[in-house]
């Protein structure tokens, strides 16, 4: 346990799921960060590759890297609040065991958000792509710099399904320990796919401000993947359900909740669509009918083929391009 004179600017959490391929350059790109102080915690989410022995190597060469082995797998949310739960940092900062961050990255966001007093800070991402496009980023650093705060309203706007193909829920922040801890605020323990917006909306929705750093400081690496384990409709009722819990937890704003019954009908939309795709490719004439009368709009999806829009709706879901290969278990 760190004394509280030495108390670091910083924890990371890496919640690790087989990223025996990727920890290294993520938790190396954590421990370069430059003019902070810093801890970085793995929690590794009973991986059966090498994962917890290569990180095990890194605990014994630097005392600022910490691991905690997981008796059984809790999934991204469960993972990650066992390290919210072991962090001694002024700042939380998360980071995906397969993306990494440069090494200005957590001054300048601490820098930013001390500023202006803010609980929580965003920034811009640089995303690299693996099989040889160009990189890119993500957003023009006027878009952000003329917004300077993320709002609840802007956030929740930018996360409703079949819109842009980057989004806000992308943006990966970082959060004054204290305020996570005063609010009570965690991931959802259960939820598989999209506890990343839910925590940070529940963080503005209890009034948190949020900074935004317009420069990239993330470096959001894309991989070739399978999209077959992530659109189960399994998961879009899970985040259906969260949604209403969200509703029912926070009291928001007219423009908030104007927004937020946009992303719910556009989630009842991602459900009809995807029982459309089950009921043709099951030949089920019956569910397509029935689709038809509760849902049309699922059917103009089908003007564009079948497995772009399902990337695409994988992309603005889980805030994952599809190509992306994310070490975590979502069954």
């Amino acid at each position: 346990m760190m004394e509280a004179s030495i108390q670091p600017d910083v924890t990371f959490v890496i919640a690790a799921y087989n990223s025996a391929d990727t920890i290294v350059p993520a938790v190396e790109s954590a421990l370069a960060q430059a003019l902070v102080t810093l801890e970085v915690i793995v929690v590794d989410d009973k991986s059966n590759d090498a994962t917890r022995e290569i990180v095990k190597a890194f605990a014994m060469n630097d005392p600022r890297v910490r691991l905690i082995e997981l008796e059984k797998n809790l999934g991204p949310g469960g993972a990650r609040n066992a390290g919210l739960d072991a962090a001694e940092g002024r700042w939380i900062a998360v980071l995906d065991s397969d993306d990494v961050i440069l090494p200005h990255r957590t001054a300048q966001m601490i820098a930013r958000a001390e500023a202006a007093t803010a609980d929580i800070a965003v920034d811009n991402l640089d995303v690299v792509y693996t099989d040889g496009r160009p990189k890119e980023t993500m957003f023009t650093d006027a878009f952000l710099r003329e917004r300077g705060v993320l709002t609840l309203e802007d956030f929740i706007a930018s996360n409703v399904l079949f819109r842009s193909t980057f989004n806000f829920g992308y943006m990966k922040p970082m959060f004054r320990r204290d305020f996570l801890n005063d609010h009570k605020l965690r991931f959802h323990p259960t939820l598989r796919i999209g506890e990343d917006y839910l925590l940070l909306a529940s963080a503005l929705a209890v009034g948190g401000l949020c900074t935004i750093e317009p420069s990239p400081g993330y470096v959001y690496n894309i991989r070739e993947g399978s999209i077959s384990r992530v659109l189960e409709l399994r998961h879009v009722d899970a985040m259906i359900a969260a949604d209403r819990e969200f509703m029912t937890s926070y009291t928001l704003s007219p423009p908030a909740r104007d927004a937020q019954k946009q992303r719910s009908r556009s989630l009842v939309e991602a459900r009809h669509f995807l029982m459309l795709i089950s009921s043709i490719k099951s030949r089920s004439v019956s569910g397509i009918v029935k689709i038809a009368f509760r849902d049309p709009i699922a059917f103009r999806h089908l003007r564009m083929p079948i497995e772009v829009r399902l990337r695409k709706l994988k992309d603005t879901m889980t805030a994952r391009s599809v190509s992306k290969r994310v070490n975590r278990q979502v069954s």
